[in-house]
């Protein structure tokens, strides 16, 4: 009688709970064998090191150049046109490069990203060639991946695709 009435007990029990343990020891192994593999690039010296880039290179140095010094002016600008007892001439200076400044960004920007976008599809074309070559799942810029703090460390000389993928687009292949 008591075999009975355990029985009984486990029957009112859904399956779907006595399979669940089951069910996670056997997708246990398979979990902790897929890997992903984190790796990154230096976008930057990728699109120095491509062949056909100089113009782009140029262009960009050029742009840094123009919006530093545009940026410096501004703010110098900006700092007389707020002082104390500032002249209306030195606000109007202010405001009419202030305006300057934002048109001269945003044409650069416009100019950077038309010349930027026939060695975009290059260089995404070798990353992703040496990446699924080498295994890596995922690659990122590592200025960006810097900048935005979304990487604390990595360890370069098993993450760094950089010379691989240079190599690759010096090669064409």
């Amino acid at each position: 009688m008591f075999k009975f009435a355990a029985l009984s007990k486990v029957s009112n029990i859904p399956k779907v709970a006595l399979l669940a343990p089951l069910a996670l020891f056997a997708l246990q192994p398979h979990a902790q064998q897929s890997k992903t593999r984190l790796g990154i690039v230096n976008v930057q010296t990728l699109v120095t090191a491509l062949p056909g880039s100089a113009g782009y290179v140029a262009l960009a140095k050029k742009a840094d150049t123009e919006i530093q010094d545009q940026a410096k002016s501004v703010q110098g600008l900006l700092a007389k046109a707020s002082a104390a007892g500032a002249s209306a001439a030195s606000k109007a200076a202010y405001t009419t490069a202030a305006k300057k400044y934002q048109a001269s960004a945003q044409s650069y920007q416009k100019q950077l990203q038309a010349s930027f976008a026939p060695l975009a599809g290059r260089v995404n074309a070798a990353v992703a060639a040496v990446a699924k070559a080498q295994g890596f799942s995922v690659v990122l810029d590592q200025r960006v991946a810097r900048d935005t703090r979304l990487i604390i460390y990595a360890n370069p000389q098993t993450t760094d695709l950089t010379a691989a993928v240079t190599a690759k687009l010096k090669t064409g292949k």
